[in-house]
């Protein structure tokens, strides 16, 4: 299991960071079959999916995550399901959001990219 969750963290450091950098950077990570579900709303696809993290509407974002949790998802394929919970800081300001994102990873060649991915933020 130490591999997953290696393989796990060094995939949340880049995706986080290529968020908060360079968001069209992301869409490398995903294919034509990808899923976001971003607040309840789909996406299907690398090019819509980079398109709404594109065009979420902030200047600046920072991602700080809090948990990182992962497991196995298929006995047959090293695939992987992802858990994040952090914190957002957005724009300027002071006041972070908590939100919650799942992946789930499946190889590709030496790498892994993003079949499903789910983000929500989490009211109180």
């Amino acid at each position: 299991m130490a591999d997953i969750q290696a393989i796990a963290k060094q995939f949340t450091d880049f995706y986080y960071t290529t968020f908060d950098t360079n968001r069209p950077g992301l869409q490398s990570l995903y294919r034509e079959h990808s899923m976001l579900t971003w607040e309840g709303q789909p996406f299907l696809g690398a090019p819509n999916i980079s398109e709404k993290i594109s065009s979420l509407p902030f200047e600046k974002v920072q991602h700080k995550v809090t948990t990182l949790d992962a497991q196995p998802s298929s006995p047959t394929v090293s695939s992987m399901i992802v858990s994040v919970t952090g914190l957002l800081l957005v724009d300027d300001s002071e006041n972070a959001l908590q939100f919650s994102q799942i992946f789930q990873l499946i190889p590709d060649g030496g790498s892994y990219y993003v079949y499903n991915d789910i983000f929500r933020l989490n009211y109180g």
